[in-house]
């Protein structure tokens, strides 16, 4: 056993939950969802500025199967898919922004103490 507890740092939930959120586009993807609800592919890449396509596809694509996003797919033609969060990704929000906060605090001080 380490100091957390667990045997395996994989085992950790926070360690775990940092790798559903962790990668460089998970939070700009996560954050375009929550302030939009649903978007089109489209309309998520001009959000989430600087994601290329094959990122982009990826990322929905695993968080879809991590069940932190919903595709929806309807039968038009042309097809139209659209995405927003789950409602466990929905229940992410509020750590989301409390981390923001302590984030903004910490480069306040950063910062000062410079």
């Amino acid at each position: 056993m380490n100091d957390t507890g667990y045997k395996r740092k994989e085992d950790c939930p926070l360690t775990f939950a940092l790798t559903l959120i962790g990668s460089k586009w998970r939070l700009p993807i996560i954050w375009a969802l929550w302030k939009n609800k649903t978007l089109r592919y489209n309309e998520l890449k001009r959000h989430v500025e600087g994601i290329t396509n094959m990122v982009l596809s990826q990322s929905l694509k695993e968080m879809e199967n991590q069940g932190l996003v919903v595709r929806k797919q309807y039968m038009e033609i042309p097809p139209r898919v659209e995405y927003s969060l789950t409602k466990a990704g929905e229940d992410l929000i509020p750590s989301l922004e409390s981390l923001a906060r302590w984030g903004k605090r910490m480069q306040g001080k950063v910062k000062n103490d410079v």
